[in-house]
């Protein structure tokens, strides 16, 4: 029988290594994306290459089509392959950890979010501005209150993710309008559908969560351009701690 993923001329491997790994019947999304990553890099597939059928490689990995088809989608979402129903399914992206001295899985983490963080920078950004542009005084009201839950939560020293959607939410719905809270809302989703905790840090970002009743404070003052400065600071500090992290990682 043919290999699924034949490997490209020039690259060499043991013909007894299958490319793909065959998962548990009840293997998860990442752990489909785990596979589908070793297998994108031993069988040399470059950015345009094209994926076999979801069919074919449910059955080789032994999981239901439906969760290759969620995996995918994920991948699709983070800019990592392109789907249609002509071309099918390509890479998009280099899948490969000979770049850099960390495992391919967490080299394609460390990418993922890179990517979708510089497309929320700027929404973010602008959703401060506009937000200490139209702010109302009960809207004021929602932010600080927010900002507070938030503080309280962190310097508790518990689990601060979900008060920190909500204050972000209630900047959103400040600015007047809604299309800045349901495009974050995509890319986050986007790329939480896979890696709730990068790096297997789900505090990532920790560093930043003091400086967000500054955010606050600015936007209930009508202070666009420290509202501004505060928020580009806190994507900055996400940003170098993920570059960070992608440096200090080793296979």
């Amino acid at each position: 029988m043919p290999e699924l993923f034949p490997k490209k001329p020039g690259i060499t491997s043991s013909p007894t290594i299958d490319p793909l790994v065959h998962l548990n019947a009840d293997g998860q999304k990442r752990d489909v994306l785990d596979a589908l990553s070793l297998m994108i890099e031993r069988a040399g597939l470059g950015i345009g290459d094209r994926l076999p059928p979801e069919v074919e490689i449910a059955k080789k990995l032994n999981v239901g089509r439906s969760k290759v088809r969620e995996a995918l989608i994920a991948w699709q979402n983070m800019g990592i392959v392109t789907r249609n129903k002509k071309a099918g399914t390509r890479l998009a992206a280099e899948v490969s950890s000979k770049s850099l001295h960390m495992p391919v899985t967490l080299k394609l983490e460390a990418e993922s979010l890179l990517r979708t963080h510089a497309v929320r920078r700027p929404l973010e950004i602008e959703a401060v501005r506009l937000a200490a542009r139209h702010v109302t005084a009960q809207q004021s009201k929602i932010i600080l209150a927010r900002s507070a839950e938030l503080m309280a939560v962190y310097e508790a020293g518990e689990n601060w993710r979900a008060a920190d959607h909500r204050f972000h939410k209630a900047i959103h719905d400040a600015c007047g309008n809604p299309l800045f809270e349901q495009l974050i809302r995509q890319i986050q989703d986007g790329f939480n559908a896979i890696y709730e905790a990068p790096f297997g840090q789900p505090h990532l970002g920790q560093a930043t969560i003091p400086l967000h009743p500054g955010i606050a404070d600015a936007i209930a003052d009508g202070d666009e351009k420290q509202a501004v400065a505060i928020m580009g600071t806190i994507m900055d500090i996400v940003e170098t701690e993920v570059r960070h992290m992608m440096g200090d990682q080793n296979v």
